[in-house]
């Protein structure tokens, strides 16, 4: 059965959407964007910042459920821009040092509130 997560340690959703759902065995979060848990916007900061807050809002959630990175199973980042690639990675590689889960990065036609970054992720919530 789904159940919706939530935590005040990730920016809260803003529509049709929940920060995560689980079904007990795997959690999905929505797109982090890089907001602060106060809804500041980090978009006119450096890929690696805005990366770092993106990562920031996923293990927030994680932790809600009592997970970490190492249950990430599998990222997806969304980049405005795929030129930008290796600065977000310098910056996602510091979250998942072992281990790394599977990942797809594209460079999508645009992102919500003209961010730079957008990151979703898969985890094993058994």
């Amino acid at each position: 059965m789904k159940r919706v997560v939530e935590t005040a340690d990730a920016p809260e959703a803003v529509g049709a959407y929940s920060q995560a759902t689980t079904n007990g065995s795997l959690l999905f979060t929505a797109g982090q964007i890089p907001f602060t848990p106060e809804g500041e916007s980090l978009a006119d900061e450096p890929v690696d910042v805005q990366t770092r807050q993106c990562l920031e809002n996923v293990t927030a959630i994680l932790e809600e459920e009592g997970l970490t990175a190492e249950d990430v199973l599998k990222t997806t980042v969304y980049l405005a821009d795929i030129d930008d690639f290796d600065e977000m990675n310098d910056a996602y590689e510091e979250y998942f040092l072992d281990n790394p889960p599977a990942r797809s990065a594209v460079q999508a036609g645009a992102l919500p509130k003209g961010v730079a970054v957008e990151i979703e992720a898969v985890a094993d919530a058994e």
